[in-house]
């Protein structure tokens, strides 16, 4: 069968190596500080409304992807609790919202984005499997000062399929790093979200710039079709 998934600006992978001996889902922050009622990111004052909404979407993937044997990434934004890994720039920035709090102030969750607290997991409805990776970044990307470009090395992964949050920060810094690092990405674009519409769909558009410049964009749905269908061919005894 077609091992390609319909996207644009070209159908993903490029070379039609959809399969799970060379692609992984890789699902960006989906933590409770992000997520979640009284998490970072309300403290940001933003509306989290757009990343509960990604949520059943994520979990469908999330399962299809667990059902073929991906292999599977989770990532966490957070810094060490004594702080050794932010900046002093990071800290006054996160600090320029009316309620004055940011990175590593109390919340209803622990201590905002600091590893080992509750805000700092990931949410309860995407929990990690054992054997699923979780890479722990103490900034956007998850390439910087991560062991994520090994993890893929070794495994022999070279394409990405790309979800959650926030569309315009964590989600596109990893696509650029992975895209310059010779990976080809798909940005799930239904199953990712930003602070506000704007923001998600600048970031989606210019993904696909330039003939894809930093990969493509498709949808949750045309994904699982391929994976359905993988399974209807396997029921019939063609050849997957």
């Amino acid at each position: 069968m077609d091992s390609s998934i319909e996207a644009k600006p070209y159908k993903w992978p490029h070379d039609s190596s959809f399969d799970p001996k060379t692609t992984a889902l890789v699902i960006i922050d989906m933590q409770k500080d992000f997520c979640s009622p009284g998490g970072y990111m309300e403290y940001q004052q933003y509306d989290i409304t757009s990343t509960r909404l990604i949520i059943p979407r994520i979990q469908a993937l999330l399962s299809a992807f667990r059902t073929h044997s991906f292999p599977i990434y989770h990532t966490r934004e957070g810094h060490r609790p004594d702080l050794s890994t932010l900046s002093s720039r990071e800290l006054h920035r996160s600090r320029l919202n009316p309620s004055g709090l940011g990175i590593g102030d109390p919340g209803p969750m622990g201590r905002l984005l600091v590893r080992g607290e509750k805000g700092h997991d990931i949410i309860d409805e995407l929990t990690p499997l054992p054997g699923e990776n979780v890479i722990d970044k103490p900034g956007r990307s998850a390439f910087q000062h991560t062991d994520f470009g090994l993890l893929l090395s070794i495994k022999g992964v070279r394409n990405l399929v790309v979800c959650g949050v926030t569309t315009d920060v964590c989600v596109h810094s990893t696509i650029r790093e992975a895209n310059d690092n010779g990976f080809d990405c798909v940005l799930v674009e239904d199953c990712a979200a930003a602070s506000s519409g704007p923001l998600h769909r600048f970031a989606v558009e210019s993904i696909k710039e330039e003939g894809g410049i930093f990969g493509t964009i498709t949808t949750s749905n045309k994904i699982l079709a391929v994976l359905d269908a993988r399974v209807n061919e396997k029921t019939n005894g063609a050849p997957a």
